[in-house]
């Protein structure tokens, strides 16, 4: 079933956005508490209070220091979501040889991001969305959303969305030659539910076909299930560089990378 489109403006959404607001919020917080010492007068309340420290310097830079990572935490995650992550969609397509007759599966396509720049890329093939469509994970997190998107692309004739859990995918054995996941498959919080939806997209792919997955998190644990399913890496990609910063700016809860694996025949 199709939609009405939403707007006129393709939008991609914002990624994680109760993460980005409470980041900028504790940011703008520290800030706030930081210049009120500064600036306060000095029977200001806050004064009076941390005057009592004896590591009331060592506190105020620690202050200082948190506040500049939750600001460049919650900043860092807008550009992403904005910029960055249609550079990076851009840069994972292009690690598939397409012939363009592929068969593609999105597993967690959210607004479309993913979809529609593999579909762009197809000239008799499909390419098939599924979400289950949570909206803490994504802005405007909806079909009709990704639908508004698909028209405004000019793909509606290659793209088909599919409301379903990634656990438990309604495809035969060895239905797509590529799949393809952004940022959705750690949004699983259960380990042994992300190995399932891992055992899912290695059933559902074709002998010889690539799977890419780009993820925040739980690489290792994909990379193990993959292997186990019949399913071997190809390649992983990490920037060192880009990996540090977030891992720092996410106090180590983050750890991104891409997996390239192929199934064999």
């Amino acid at each position: 079933m199709k939609f009405e489109p939403l707007s006129q403006r393709i939008d991609y959404g914002v990624d994680a956005p109760g993460a980005v607001r409470n980041l900028l919020l504790l940011g703008l917080t520290g800030w706030a508490l930081w210049a009120a010492w500064l600036l306060g007068p000095a029977d200001h309340p806050l004064v009076i209070r941390l005057s009592g420290f004896v590591l009331l310097a060592e506190a105020l830079v620690v202050l200082a220091a948190l506040s500049i990572l939750f600001t460049a935490g919650g900043v860092w995650m807008l550009w992403e979501s904005r910029i960055g992550k249609l550079r990076r969609r851009d840069r994972l397509l292009s690690l598939i040889d397409w012939h363009g007759g592929e068969q593609v599966l999105d597993v967690g396509c959210g607004r479309g991001l993913l979809l529609i720049g593999a579909a762009k890329r197809l000239t008799s093939g499909s390419a098939t969305g599924i979400d289950i469509w949570q909206k803490e994970d994504l802005t405007g997190n909806h079909a009709a959303a990704a639908w508004n998107n698909i028209r405004l692309e000019g793909v509606e004739s290659t793209v088909d969305l599919m409301t379903c859990d990634m656990r438990r995918m309604p495809f035969p054995d060895a239905s797509f030659d590529v799949i393809v996941s952004m940022a959705a498959i750690h949004n699983i919080y259960d380990k042994q539910g992300r190995e399932w939806a891992i055992a899912e997209i290695a059933r559902v792919l074709k002998p010889g076909g690539h799977a890419l997955i780009d993820d925040i998190r739980h690489l290792d644990q994909y990379e193990r299930v993959f292997a186990q399913a019949g399913c071997p890496l190809s390649e992983r990609f990490e920037s060192k560089a880009f990996r540090v910063f977030v891992t720092v700016v996410s106090f180590g809860l983050l750890s991104p990378g891409v997996l390239k694996v192929r199934k064999t025949a």
